[in-house]
C-alpha cells in the first residue's frame, strides 16, 4: 500500500482505496487478499503511470497491461516484494470526480491514505454487485447508517442501473436497504 501511495503521489492526479481494503478501513470486519484503487485519468498516460509504478515495483499482472486499461479502464497489478494483486481503476465519470473530491485520509500504519467514504464505497459496491459486495454494502449501511445520503446514493445507481441496462439492481439495492431497516444496528465489526 505504501509502494502505491507514493507512486500515486508521484503521478499526481488525485486517486483513493475502494474495495475490500477500503471496507476494512471503514471499520468492516472482512478479508481481502488484493489492494483497489482508482486514480482521475481523464488526462492520464498510462504508459507513463506504469514507468512510475514499475519504479516502486508495481507491474502489470498481464501481458500488455496497457492495452487492456485502455479497452477496460482497469490496470491489472501486483507488487513484486509481497506479491500483491492491485486492480487500479481509472477513473473518469462525474460520480468518480466528486468520490475522489471526498476521499478521507486515513492513517494507515503512519502514512496518511486516501479512503473512499461510506457512501461512495455503497455506490461502488453496488455497481459491482458480486456476493461480497452485497455484504459490504449491507455492513457498510449498517456501520453508517446516519451517514450516508440514501437519496444521493439511489439517484447514481439508478444513472448506473439505466446504463448498464439492469433496472433491477435498483430494486435488488432497495430489498437490501429494507432488510438493512428491519434489522438492528450492530457494531462494525460485529
Amino acid at each position: 500500500m505504501a509502494a502505491l501511495r507514493t507512486a500515486l503521489l508521484e503521478v499526481g492526479e488525485p486517486h483513493m482505496l475502494i474495495g475490500g481494503t477500503a471496507v476494512i478501513l471503514r471499520g468492516v470486519a472482512r478479508v481481502t487478499d488484493d489492494i483497489d484503487a482508482t486514480v482521475w485519468a481523464v488526462h492520464l498516460d498510462i504508459e507513463h503511470m506504469l514507468a512510475v509504478l514499475a519504479r516502486h515495483e508495481i507491474v502489470g499482472r498481464i501481458p500488455d497491461a496497457a492495452a487492456f486499461a485502455h479497452d477496460r479502464q482497469v490496470l491489472l497489478l501486483r507488487h513484486t516484494p509481497t506479491a500483491t494483486p492491485m486492480e487500479l481503476s481509472l477513473a473518469s465519470l462525474p460520480f468518480e470526480r466528486e468520490a475522489l473530491r471526498r476521499a478521507e485520509l486515513l492513517d494507515v500504519s503512519g502514512m496518511d491514505m486516501p479512503v473512499a467514504r461510506a457512501q461512495d464505497l455503497v455506490i461502488y459496491k453496488t455497481i459491482a454487485w458480486r456476493d461480497r459486495d452485497r455484504t459490504d454494502v449491507e455492513r457498510l449501511l449498517h456501520a453508517y447508517p446516519d451517514d450516508i445520503d440514501l437519496a444521493h446514493v439511489r439517484r447514481v445507481i439508478q444513472e448506473f442501473a439505466a446504463a448498464l441496462d439492469e433496472p433491477e439492481r435498483v430494486e435488488d439495492f432497495e430489498r437490501l436497504l429494507t432488510r438493512v431497516r428491519g434489522t438492528p444496528r450492530r457494531s462494525p465489526r460485529g
